[in-house]
């Protein structure tokens, strides 16, 4: 049986694959992206330290509403650690992408209080696919439509956020935190397929214990509350402003529109210069091209 030798629909299909593999080995020669184990371990230590002085100096205060600076504080921290967690799903800490893997997990489920699996899964379709409809989570409706069709979907209290979610955008990102760790806990008790989702769940399951046991027992009831309010207000609008810049904003591709991988990841990207202070206030977020 003859076979009939298959070409490139185009010749920007090579040229872009070109491009691609030019441009990747070019960074890998100037060692840009060459893992920095010591700054990591550096960072994770600092964050630690914070850490552990935040909840000392909660203990020390006691009875004052100046708690509710050490709970934005928290919230500042507990970002940071999934900043961190993050670098770790994108095998940017150790060689072993299963040490990075445990590391990213730890972070996220006893430190920040969410499922590594259920984000990992998630992060990974979207960069497979960034700001392509019906193959993008992160631009799937979700109280915030991306899509003039997404938008005309809503109906009654929905569509009236949608009408004004450019001036409601960040007063919704302070309810984000509760979102994410709702989102964490209701996927790994639901969706079966998980492997080790028992192991997240009695992990985040013994962080939210032991800082809601923390707080109401040395605040009093009210400001107990008060103080976790505000943290996990801080942190869902933290993760959600240093995330939302990458994307927002850039164009969205058509659901089944076929592009090559390079053109793919800049077109629907940018970058956020500022200097070192915006590298930190964003993690290293700020740099997506």
């Amino acid at each position: 049986m003859a076979f009939r030798p298959t070409q490139p629909r185009s010749a920007d299909f090579n040229q872009s694959n070109n491009a691609y593999a030019e441009l990747s080995r070019t960074i890998r020669a100037r060692g840009l992206l060459n893992r920095s184990r010591s700054f990591y371990i550096t960072l994770l230590v600092i964050l630690g330290l914070a850490l552990v002085a935040t909840f000392a100096g909660m203990i020390l205060l006691g009875d004052s509403w100046f708690q509710l600076l050490l709970a934005g504080a928290l919230g500042l921290l507990f970002t940071q650690f999934a900043f961190l967690a993050h670098e770790a799903s994108h095998r940017q800490v150790f060689t072993s992408g299963r040490t990075n893997d445990r590391m990213g997990k730890l972070l996220a489920t006893l430190v920040v209080g969410m499922s590594y699996s259920w984000w990992m899964s998630k992060h990974t379709r979207h960069h497979k696919n960034p700001n392509q409809v019906d193959a993008d989570p992160d631009i799937e409706y979700d109280t915030i439509a991306f899509t003039p069709e997404s938008a005309s979907e809503q109906h009654g209290f929905k569509a009236w956020i949608v009408q004004r979610q450019g001036w409601l955008f960040f007063p919704l990102l302070l309810l984000e935190g509760i979102n994410l760790h709702y989102i964490s806990i209701r996927t790994l008790v639901t969706d079966k397929s998980i492997k080790g989702r028992w192991l997240e769940l009695a992990m985040i399951l013994a962080r939210v214990t032991a800082v809601v046991f923390v707080l109401f027992w040395f605040l009093p009831v009210g400001m107990a509350f008060a103080f976790l309010g505000v943290q996990l207000a801080v942190f869902g609008l933290y993760m959600g402003a240093s995330f939302a810049p990458n994307h927002k904003g850039m164009p969205i591709i058509p659901a089944g529109s076929k592009l090559d991988f390079l053109r793919k990841q800049v077109m629907t990207s940018r970058n956020v210069r500022g200097g070192w202070w915006a590298t930190w206030l964003f993690g290293g977020l700020n740099y997506q091209i």
